[in-house]
């Protein structure tokens, strides 16, 4: 599965009816002067047009699909804090998900997330990764210098077929774990308001992708000594970050020790450019003291009705 599919391979979506609540933007304490605070353009569009859904409620698309990647596991680690230790700039990540027919809050629904540490690297796939394709170091007894001399099985003729799919961070084609390591990856379900809150930390970067968190919504199945079973999968997506943001975690350690070379939000082949609805979270942290910690919100409108597992886009 590759995040590397370019825009004509995502899902032309119809407007719907989704809900932005002013209560799961929920600022940092203390807000006021020194507060960063990023939105999407679309949630400052609406707000202004004053398109509402009662007490002050915005109304947008839904929430764009996305592919899920190759590093997707059912970890069923049903956790809050998904650190483990990790290093990096604090996250809370504040989420709520809705019915994007009715605008009502979805309750018991399971919230898949997992994204890569501070310098690029996804849990379970640690040797694969490394900071992503091109980036990161490279590893012991590595080759060094310029190749010499001519291949004598170099393919001739004009490739044929479709091409594979494959390739980090993106979608078209799971790739089995290399490891057990399990960070930055965990499952909470939305209490009665819809909400579900996770701690982690900001994501860093790794080559051909901007700054981003998978997610997956479970809908219809329960609670066992195993996990979260049964039901379906009604969204995959992603979280994106605006670029401010991104590039005052690049002041801040570890971040700040990376390489490899980074892709913008605007060069993004994964994010659709429309804000809010393609999953730009609204983030909120002390300017100048970024490394305190960091709080990102968004609303998802889904359709429990539909199956989305982000294995086809």
């Amino acid at each position: 599965m590759t995040e590397n599919q370019g825009p004509a391979h995502k899902k032309d979506l119809t407007r719907r009816r989704v809900i932005l609540a002013g209560g799961a933007v929920v600022a940092a304490a203390g807000v006021g002067a020194g507060v960063v605070a990023t939105a999407s353009a679309d949630e400052e569009k609406s707000a202004a047009s004053g398109t509402t859904a009662g007490q002050g409620e915005a109304c947008y698309r839904l929430t764009s699909e996305t592919t899920e990647g190759p590093y997707y596991i059912d970890a069923d680690k049903i956790r809050k804090d998904i650190t483990e230790d990790k290093e990096g700039i604090p996250l809370t990540l504040r989420l709520k998900v809705i019915d994007s027919d009715t605008c009502k809050p979805l309750k018991k629904a399971a919230v898949d997330i997992w994204h890569c540490d501070a310098l690029g690297i996804y849990s379970g796939y640690e040797s694969m990764s490394q900071g992503g394709p091109g980036g990161g170091t490279p590893p012991s007894g590595a080759p060094t210098g310029v190749p010499t001399g001519v291949p004598t099985d170099a393919p001739t003729g004009t490739p044929t077929g479709t091409p594979p799919s494959g390739g980090p961070g993106g979608g078209g084609g799971h790739s089995e774990p290399t490891d057990d390591e399990r960070y930055l990856r965990g499952t909470r379900l939305t209490d009665q308001h819809g909400f579900v809150e996770f701690t982690t930390i900001f994501p860093g970067w790794y080559q051909g992708r901007a700054v981003h968190i998978h997610t997956k919504v479970h809908v219809g199945g329960k609670m066992t000594e195993a996990g979260y079973e049964g039901g379906l999968t009604c969204h995959t997506g992603q979280f994106f970050f605006a670029e401010s943001a991104v590039l005052d975690s690049a002041k801040e350690e570890p971040y700040s020790t990376s390489t490899t070379t980074r892709t913008t939000l605007t060069e993004d082949t994964i994010y659709d450019q429309s804000g809010v609805t393609g999953g730009l979270l609204k983030l909120s942290y002390r300017k100048g003291k970024m490394a305190r910690g960091v709080i990102g919100s968004i609303t998802m409108g889904v359709d429990p009705d539909e199956t989305h597992d982000g294995t086809g886009l």
